[in-house]
């Protein structure tokens, strides 16, 4: 019986150490294929070289939107921007005539009335304004003004339009409110 116990101790031993091989076989042919698929598929996952600089390419605007009112020079894609220029003086609003403001501007408002603003051509509406005079007209037309009828939003919401035009939209519709 001791044979038989020896025999089944030694066939123990062999199999922990055959099963012993092929588990640390399997782990390494594991960390292996790991290994390959990641230095296979770097690119892929952000990992290789240059990978965030392809990334940042390929998410860049497509452009900039510019509210200096100064020209912008283009800059090819990569390419390092030139040093900007000294400042320029800045540009002056170009005064347009009133019935071009009023056609642009504030037909929006002063043709529905909307906001409390009065109707072009409704001289009731336009009396006790025009009563305050021009110097309150013009005030309240280029720094906004909220009364108990209504509200005007400066320069009608055009803060681009010079203060002459905006003189001039008023004395248009003043003129065509009479």
């Amino acid at each position: 019986m001791s044979s038989n116990h020896h025999d089944d101790a030694q066939q123990d031993a062999a199999f922990v150490r055959t099963f012993g091989l092929v588990l640390a076989a399997i782990v390494v042919i594991g960390v292996v294929i790991v290994y390959l698929a990641r230095a296979v598929t770097a690119d892929a996952t952000g990992e290789g070289p240059g990978y965030a600089g392809e990334v940042a390419e390929r998410v860049a605007p497509v452009g900039t939107l510019n509210t200096s009112g100064q020209p912008v020079a283009v800059t090819p894609a990569g390419a390092e921007p030139p040093a900007p220029a000294a400042a320029a003086p800045a540009a002056t609003a170009a005064v347009l005539g009133g019935k071009e403001v009023y056609d642009s501007v504030c037909y929006a408002c002063h043709t529905p009335g909307a906001a409390g603003a009065p109707k072009m051509g409704d001289a009731a509406a336009w009396a006790p304004r025009v009563a305050q005079g021009n110097d309150t007209l013009y005030k309240h037309a280029i720094e906004g003004y909220m009364g108990n009828a209504g509200m005007m939003p400066p320069k009608g919401g055009r803060p681009d339009l010079a203060d002459d035009s905006v003189k001039a939209a008023v004395d248009y519709m003043v003129e065509n409110s009479k």
